[in-house]
């Protein structure tokens, strides 16, 4: 276990970033097509394809998940993977041709000291180039932190990024998440060092720093980043389980309680976190709705992980008034 997303059997991943710009493109490939379904829970999400993923919609398999930066540019990022995955014979055959089937959430980061000229309309936007340089990255080992879809992302207090974790449920099953934090409220407790994810935390993965000897109602009040539309939470969590896509729904609805479990607050009219749920199929179907939900609670404590090791793994920006990192703060 490497403690990533790609423990989940059929899952690798991929990032492409562009430092000059700070914004990225995070890839999740599955080695054959797998069930998924989405729930969108914030105020103000951007998506491509999300539709599809409902369970009464035609579309059973995808061919991926693209994690992107750059607002409402960034859907471009799909048109990326789905040329390369074009280009590899992958997604759906009709009339002679492959239709790779590859939903795609976005966040906001335009606002964090990077230079995007595309924003300004003075040149192409680097979202395609950077999906299908993320595909070809795609490995089990990836980067987290300041990486791809997470490179600029932000928090209320720190520096966001790029997290992910894994864990074996007690079904036997795999399950792993992978998110890029730019939430509009923070993922640690009041000023210091303490994440709100910290009950869950595995072997010190973000510090083993547990919680604060008490905590105040100060510590309690809301810390808000930005302004409408300047935030978003976007998530990915996977098993090897085999679901239909009604199940797959069930798990994206129970992983956003990892999110409220790791950030403070949520799921607000200036978020749109979005989280998807994917199945490989390698091990089998859950026994019975107990099983299934072994798995559910599983999915929601490795997003709560995955979101603490965004912020503990990330580095802050190179920019005048850039958040600072939580390990330029509190150390190592």
């Amino acid at each position: 276990m490497r403690n990533l997303i790609t423990d989940v059997r059929g899952v690798i991943v991929g990032n492409a970033d562009d430092a000059a710009a700070a914004t990225g493109v995070t890839v999740a490939l599955f080695e054959r097509p797998s069930i998924a379904s989405v729930a969108v829970l914030g105020g103000a999400p951007g998506t491509r394809d999300t539709a599809l993923l409902e369970p009464g919609m035609t579309v059973e398999h995808i061919d991926g998940i693209v994690l992107s930066g750059g607002s409402i540019w960034g859907l471009a990022a799909a048109d990326g993977a789905m040329s390369w995955l074009a280009r590899e014979g992958r997604g759906f055959p009709i009339a002679g041709y492959h239709v790779p089937i590859v939903p795609q959430a976005i966040l906001f980061d335009l606002a964090n000291g990077g230079d995007k000229p595309f924003a300004r309309g003075e040149s192409e936007a680097p979202y395609r180039r950077l999906a299908a340089a993320a595909c070809s990255a795609a490995a089990s080992e990836f980067a987290l932190g300041s990486a791809g879809a997470g490179y600029g992302a932000t928090t209320a207090t720190l520096k966001g990024g790029l997290g992910s974790a894994s864990a074996i449920a007690a079904t036997g099953q795999i399950v792993g998440a992978l998110v890029a934090v730019n939430a509009v409220g923070s993922a640690t407790i009041g000023d210091g060092p303490h994440f709100w994810a910290a009950p869950y935390e595995h072997d010190r993965e973000f510090g083993g720093r547990g919680w604060p000897a008490a905590i105040p109602a100060e510590d309690l009040a809301l810390r808000f980043k930005g302004g409408p539309g300047a935030n978003t939470t976007i998530a990915l969590v996977a098993t090897d389980a085999a679901l239909t896509k009604a199940q797959a729904k069930r798990m994206a609805l129970c992983a956003h309680d990892g999110l409220a479990r790791a950030l403070r607050p949520v799921h607000a009219p200036l978020d749109g976190d979005v989280v998807f749920a994917a199945a490989t199929g390698r091990s089998g179907a859950p026994s019975d709705a107990f099983a299934l939900t072994e798995l559910c609670a599983t999915a929601a404590d490795v997003l709560a992980r995955a979101v603490a090791r965004a912020v503990y793994c990330a580095g802050a920006l190179p920019f005048p008034g850039a958040k600072p990192a939580w390990r330029d703060r509190f150390g190592a």
